[in-house]
């Protein structure tokens, strides 16, 4: 059984309470213990979280404690492949007209 203590993550699935036909990750923050339930049951407070991490809602769920279960461990990642840097595009730099190429024909030497 997981101890239940403020910030514990627990998987809370139809083990722990009908209600959950889809299992929520759950973090929890407190138990209620002035709430009047009956024999192995208990009011949870807390955050459900989701898949990247986040509090999506802040709930109050009811269920049995000895029905949950520690969260099913993350696929570890990988890192990516260390790829080579794109080769720097060779720009080649504008170049200056050649003054055959405004003039025409002319030859430099002819200019006014």
């Amino acid at each position: 059984m997981i101890e239940l203590r403020a910030g514990v993550l627990i998987q809370v699935t139809r083990k722990a309470s009908p209600q959950f036909v889809r299992p929520i990750l759950f973090r929890l923050i407190r138990v209620r213990t002035e709430w009047i339930t009956y024999d192995g049951w208990a009011w949870l407070d807390g955050y459900q979280i989701d898949a990247k991490g986040d509090a999506v809602a802040r709930r109050s769920i009811y269920v049995q404690p000895a029905g949950l279960l520690p969260p099913e461990p993350t696929p570890t990642r990988r890192p990516a492949p260390a790829s080579r840097p794109a080769p720097a595009s060779r720009r080649v730099p504008p170049t200056r007209p050649h003054a055959r190429d405004i003039l025409g024909d002319k030859a430099v030497d002819e200019l006014p």
